[in-house]
């Protein structure tokens, strides 16, 4: 029986079989289907099939080719009016939306005949693709359906635009006009990459150009081969088939064009990106693809592997019959174009046609951000910055200011000098209070917990003083009183006194605002710390806003590739891991793993934290196995920087005892936990926040074991305490409780495990809502307790809230709190996970 993969290969070798001369073609398919009669036979058929030339690229990729009838004129409320072009899984028509607007549309069919499993598995991939992500550059999707015989479609915005090197060379755009515009490709990319998709077909063929309010805007199109790095459609992931190439020759990095690499990433758009960039300044591909036609297709695409690429500024003056035209439509000249690319655009263009993807920029931002260091006349990561070439650029991009200053320092050099004395008082006056700053934050160490070795009520009276006094006697400095605030903030942050650390760092964010702006080191290192505070409290919306909005301006101030930057990052990353968002936690915290390791180096305490996070991402998607290593590889780190009794061994002890556990090893869990436990008791008191919530989870991890007295003891110990330090709305509070009243409800204690549950519930929903991870925790765990009193209909009931919150959850659903949830029937996303929860929990309950 024929495989995708067999066919896959034929059409490629007919493809390539169509390029050579007709002299050449029999040697060609000699050469090329040896030891395989049987793809000989096929490629001979697929050659003959091809009488009008356009059969191949007709044909949807993985599926022999089938007889196809013109689709009905009106399909839905779409009108068709032309047939615009045919991809790589079907059709795509101009059509006309009749109802409920009036307005022209993209609308792709997948070919008759042709929608088996795989094809619209892959179809259905596109329309999660496109419905995922939300940017003016990337053409939005409208809606989505079948035809009456079950043929399906998708409808997307119309693009009337041109090519995107078409548009560049129409319009005689320069170098610079055409990096301002690949910049907004770089950022549409991005986006896809934030929302875990990759592309995997970038060329210019699929990034249209049209103009809005006069200004060039990209729109990039069809996702039909894109990967979704973290899968929300079952089974996409395993589109691409061993010895399967999908992808455009001419773009495909050296990874997609290997059979042996399966683990295609992000890297393999930034070289296709790379390639385009390669074409929008020099008119040619990296390789001279018109060699191809004479080559057998496994050269070529040894060639994508191995061959690395001519210069940019090289290539421009290789063909001395097309130079001056590609100067022309550049609006330059030869030379010129040749010396404009010689230098940064040489080794950036080069730096993302790396054909070690290790050596690649790790993203599009990262690229981008190379190319507007460029545009700017900053020194480019992608070279070494010598002395020199930064005096040369700090030169070029201050070329007025240097030359008035020079007259300025000639004729003024009796006021510089006066300058020079007042700058030195203005120093030593900066010197003192940095002295002041100093010695108010060796006093606030004190109420360290790492310092304070458990005298927190000694540490918060110094730290209660300190606050009163740093208010009154800094009000005239606004500067070091922020900065004072910052500090103390954080400390109290880290006693768990989170509504004072938030007053805090409010106050010291609306100082930094003020005084230095939003894009300044002091603002964004603010936002990072409130936005954690926040999270820790449970105000998870504006967290996420903070954390956003961090992470961008430290990205824009510092680069992508900066310690503080990762810092940023990382917080983002704990918004939306206390969020629920698994997926999205895991893409951010693997790049900012990987940007650390290779930044900071594998053993610094910041990529420790960063290979915890990442094990949290890790461990809550299920991949126990990788969770455990990262877990174990950040405490060793920790241990040899720290020691083990230090706060950062013990919280990566804490987070590898709770992956034991899920992993279904409770009684190790316990172990480790028991440790913990013991020196979180010791280091920050009994009563301590973070304590109390490590004891929880000792607790929880005794009842796993089906110790529910002993469990039930200690929970109802912690959960007084937590009721009483920190009120019983905390989110830790109300974790405690839900735990505590599984354990009662194991020792058939129903009453009290009811009442524990229903309190629990209601303040999770009143809380955080339905669109909260834990109001479906929640809800299951009232269904878990009803299930062992035998009250059936109460616990499906509570079932189907608590699946129904979870979907709402993995959906990104909106629906109000007086919604009736039955509404979200009918919604084709909501039904198809709905279809799979319920087959699990079938496949669970025969396994049990």
């Amino acid at each position: 029986m024929q495989t995708p993969g067999q066919w896959l290969k034929a059409k490629q070798i007919a493809e390539a079989a169509l390029e050579q001369e007709s002299a050449a073609r029999t040697a060609y398919l000699d050469s090329a289907c040896e030891l395989h009669p049987e793809l000989r036979s096929e490629v001979e058929s697929l050659l003959g099939a091809d009488k009008d030339g356009d059969f191949l690229s007709a044909t949807t990729v993985g599926m022999p080719p089938a007889d196809e009838e013109p689709p009905a004129s009106m399909i839905g409320p779409y009108r068709l009016i032309k047939k615009l072009g045919v991809g790589g899984m079907g059709q795509v028509w101009l059509a006309e939306q009749t109802e409920p607007v009036r307005r022209r549309v993209a609308l792709k069919l997948i070919k008759a005949g042709l929608y088996d499993d795989t094809i619209a598995q892959r179809f259905l991939s596109e329309r999660q693709s496109l419905a995922m992500m939300e940017h003016p550059a990337i053409a939005k999707v409208f809606d989505a359906g079948a035809t009456s015989a079950g043929q399906p479609y998708l409808v997307m915005e119309y693009v009337d635009g041109l090519l995107l090197t078409d548009y560049c060379d129409q319009r005689k755009l320069s170098v610079k006009d055409r990096l301002r515009l690949f910049l907004q490709v770089c950022e549409g990319v991005q986006h896809a990459h934030q929302k875990a998709i990759i592309h995997r077909d970038l060329k210019p063929s699929n990034i249209l150009v049209t103009e809005v309010d006069g200004k060039p805007t990209p729109r990039i199109i069809d996702f039909g081969l894109a990967k979704l790095i973290t899968p929300t459609v079952p089974g996409e992931t395993m589109f691409t088939q061993y010895g399967a190439f999908l992808g455009t020759p001419g773009y495909m990095s050296p990874e997609q064009a290997d059979p042996t690499v399966q683990d295609i990433d992000t890297r393999a758009d930034v070289y296709s990106l790379g390639v385009i960039l390669y074409e929008l300044l020099t008119g040619d591909l990296p390789f001279d693809s018109g060699q191809w036609k004479k080559q057998r297709f496994d050269e070529i695409l040894r060639q994508l592997r191995e061959l690395d690429p001519e210069r940019p500024s090289a290539k421009v003056g290789m063909n001395k019959n097309a130079s001056a035209s590609r100067a022309e439509t550049r609006s330059t000249d030869p030379r010129q174009l040749a010396l404009s690319l010689r230098g940064d655009l040489d080794v950036i263009t080069l730096k993302a046609l790396e054909k070690d993807r290790n050596r690649r920029y790790g993203g599009p931002s990262e690229l981008a951000a190379d190319i507007e260091r460029y545009l700017d006349n900053r020194p480019v990561l992608a070279r070494p910055a010598s002395t020199g070439y930064r005096l040369q650029k700090y030169l070029r991009r201050n070329r007025l200011a240097v030359v008035l200053s020079t007259v300025a320092a000639l004729l003024f050099v009796s006021f510089a000098i006066v300058q020079a004395v007042q700058l030195r008082r203005t120093t030593q006056e900066r010197d003192r209070a940095d002295g002041v700053a100093e010695f108010m934050t060796q006093m606030f160490e004190v109420s360290d917990p790492s310092e304070a070795r458990g005298n927190s009520v000694t540490a918060r009276e110094i730290l209660d003083r300190s606050s009163a006094e740093i208010d009154k006697s800094l009000g005239r400095d606004p500067e070091l009183r922020a900065s004072m605030m910052f500090q103390m903030g954080s400390v109290y942050q880290s006693l768990g006194l989170y509504a004072k650390a938030q007053s805090l760092l409010e106050q010291t964010l609306e100082i930094d605002r003020r005084t230095f702006g939003s894009v300044n080191e002091h603002t964004i290192a603010t936002m990072s710390a409130l936005a954690l505070v926040l999270a820790s409290q449970g105000q998870l919306g504006e967290a996420e806003k903070l954390a956003r909005e961090s992470a961008d301006q430290a990205s824009h101030l510092f680069g992508l590739r900066n310690a503080k930057s990762l810092k940023a990052r990382h917080a983002l990353w704990n918004v939306l891991y206390r969020e629920g968002r698994y997926s999205e936690a895991e893409a951010l915290g693997r790049v900012t793993l990987d940007t650390a390791r290779s930044l900071l180096g594998p053993e610094n305490p910041d990529t420790a934290i960063y290979s915890i996070a990442l094990a949290r991402s890790d461990a809550a998607l299920g991949r126990y196995p990788e969770a455990e290593s990262l877990l174990r590889s950040a405490i060793e780190v920790d241990t040899k920087v720290f020691g083990a009794d230090h706060l950062r061994t013990i919280y990566a002890m804490n987070h590898l005892a709770a992956t034991l556990s899920e992993s279904g090893k409770p009684a190790e869990a316990e172990k480790i936990m028991g440790q913990v436990f013991d020196t979180e008791r010791r280091v920050l008191g009994p009563d301590h926040p973070v304590t109390l919530g490590e004891a929880s989870s000792l607790a929880n991890y005794i009842s796993d074991q089906g110790r529910y007295g002993e469990a039930a003891i200690l929970f109802r110990d912690i959960l007084a305490r937590q009721r009483r330090i920190l009120g019983p709305d905390n989110p830790g509070t109300l974790l405690t409780a839900g735990n505590f009243a599984n354990a009662p409800a194991e020792l058939s204690q129903f009453a009290e495990a009811e009442d524990l549950q229903k309190d629990t519930l209601e303040r999770v929903r009143r809380l955080y809502g339905i669109h909260d991870p834990s109001t479906s925790t929640a809800a299951y765990n009232l269904a878990c307790m009803y299930a062992l009193q035998g009250r059936r209909e109460e616990a499906l009931s509570y079932l189907e809230q608590s699946i129904q919150y979870g979907l709402i959850v993995r959906t990104g659903l909106h629906i109000s709190e007086d919604e009736d949830l039955k509404s979200l029937h009918g919604n084709p996303r909501f039904e198809a996970l709905a279809a799979e929860a319920h087959r699990q929990a079938l496949h669970q309950q025969k396994r049990d």
